[in-house]
């Protein structure tokens, strides 16, 4: 069984790892907000049986039934310690972050596993501010963007020895404006079948092993590896071989260093030729346009590329001035302004809402 804890009770959830990784019940942290939550009831059943010491991290499952996935106390351990290894040694750990996602609930296990508890914060950073000896601060790229409009935070976070960004890709303008202010920032790598980031700045963590795999799909295997998908051995055996996990991201090594380029599902076709989505989006946030790239469905072309975005500028001066930097096949046939991009609970960009909403809230289509 699982023993069901509400995440957002911060103590509690604490309290409730602490038995886990002692070998204790088995436990799945739940969203405040009803529906997701009762979607993550409904998937995982917490009344079958699951191994004690068992950590189960409901997935955002933003396009079907959310996946249980399956962290046991012994990975949850090496990849914390792996962590405190990395960054130089134990810390005050800073949750600003919801704790039913692996990055929040790892920010707890390290903070547990280093003896002391978690220093929790409003998502806004609100009253941020360092305990003495070392801090660290776990973000996702949106909460980073919003700082750097306000230079008191921006202060606040230079004073942490480090700053983890990870949950989804960070825009080089981002990170520029970061490290410029001083903020010892740290991309990551990784997903809840991983204990969350695994890959720092493009670097395996110690016992990580990071191999490149069919058409560069990246593999990972390591002490930190999840133990499947909570009653659902038809997927765990779709990406799980012994201790090597097979993802859904592509990449390339430059100079020793990995490099995310995009999901294997993010190469589309459009009028007969293969667009990789994921260099679309690079080439728009390098000529300083906010927004998300998706591929919609189109009677002509197949798949269209697509740009819903925050920014005034028509298609036309888009495609403009993109041309010479993407292919003719890759430059956006479509583009929608949008008051502000649709988000998923984990801050990522909602891209299949944007999909399911494009007929609505296209403007532009060529």
């Amino acid at each position: 069984m699982l023993e069901v804890v509400d995440a957002a009770d911060v103590a509690a959830f604490a309290a409730a790892l602490r038995r886990t990784l002692d070998g204790g019940p088995a436990m799945l942290p739940l969203p405040a907000d009803p529906a997701e939550s009762a979607r993550a009831v409904a998937a995982l059943r917490p009344d079958e049986p699951e191994l004690p010491g068992t950590l189960v991290v409901a997935t955002s499952g933003s396009t079907g039934a959310p996946k249980g996935v399956r962290l046991p106390a012994a990975a949850i351990a090496a990849s914390a310690a792996a962590t405190q290894a990395r960054l130089g040694g134990p810390g005050s750990w800073h949750l600003a972050l919801p704790a039913h996602y692996v990055a929040g609930a790892m920010v707890v296990a390290r903070a547990l596993l280093a003896g002391s508890g978690p220093v929790p914060w409003p998502g806004d950073l609100a009253g941020l501010a360092v305990r003495p000896g070392r801090n660290y601060l776990s973000l996702v790229p949106t909460q980073a963007r919003r700082a750097l409009g306000d230079p008191a935070l921006l202060a606040r976070l230079a004073e942490f020895d480090a700053v983890l960004l990870g949950g989804a890709a960070a825009a080089p303008e981002l990170l520029a404006g970061l490290r410029e202010a001083g903020v010892a920032v740290i991309t990551t790598y990784g997903m809840s079948e991983t204990c969350g980031g695994c890959v720092y700045d493009g670097v395996p963590l110690d016992g990580v092993d990071v191999r490149l795999g069919e058409a560069g799909r990246i593999e990972l295997a390591g002490p930190m590896i999840f133990a499947g998908y909570r009653l659902r051995p038809d997927l765990t055996d779709q990406v799980l071989a012994g201790d090597r996990f097979r993802t859904s991201d592509r990449g390339v090594f430059e100079d020793g260093r990995l490099r995310v380029r995009g999901r294997v599902d993010e190469v589309i076709i459009s009028g007969g030729v293969n667009v990789d989505l994921a260099e679309v989006q690079r080439a728009v946030e390098g000529i300083g346009v906010s927004g998300v790239v998706v591929g919609v469905p189109d009677p002509e072309w197949g798949t269209r590329v697509a740009l819903a975005t925050t920014s005034p500028l028509d298609l036309t001066e888009l495609r403009d001035r993109l041309s010479g930097i993407l292919s003719a096949a890759a430059l956006p046939r479509a583009l929608a302004r949008v008051a502000e991009v649709p988000l998923l609970a984990s801050g990522k960009p909602d891209r299949q809402k944007l999909i399911n909403e494009w007929d609505e809230i296209e403007e532009e289509r060529r």
